[in-house]
């Protein structure tokens, strides 16, 4: 089994919570150590809000840049193309053929 950067990262922080877990239910942890006070709770909510924010901007700047950076047409865009490009044949012949036979062919609508 090969384990990768990010399964050893979880693997980490799981274990550091085991250990606060530890720590509090011996006794050698209390709340009050864990937290501080509740000026330093609030500096710290406040740093991880603005980290949290300067990460959300840089994955929309990730997700805009791949939808907006594509290179070409998928290979069911192609396919698509392909086929309008031999609707417009098959259309012209029939015109053509209803031209030479003196008819009209019905409900012609205009290319865009």
């Amino acid at each position: 089994m090969r384990l990768t950067r990010w399964t050893l990262l979880w693997v980490l922080v799981i274990g550091v919570l085991i250990a606060l877990e530890v720590g509090v239910l011996s006794g050698r942890l209390t709340s009050g150590d864990l937290i501080g006070s509740f000026l330093s709770f609030l500096i710290i909510l406040a740093v991880i809000s603005v980290l949290s924010i300067v990460g959300a901007v840089f994955v929309g700047m990730l997700v805009s840049h791949r939808l907006l950076s594509t290179k070409g047409f998928t290979p069911f865009e192609q396919e698509m193309l392909r086929m309008r490009a031999e609707i417009r044949e098959l259309s012209e012949r029939v015109r053509e053929i209803a031209a030479r036979l003196g008819g009209s062919v019905g409900n012609q609508k205009k290319e865009p």
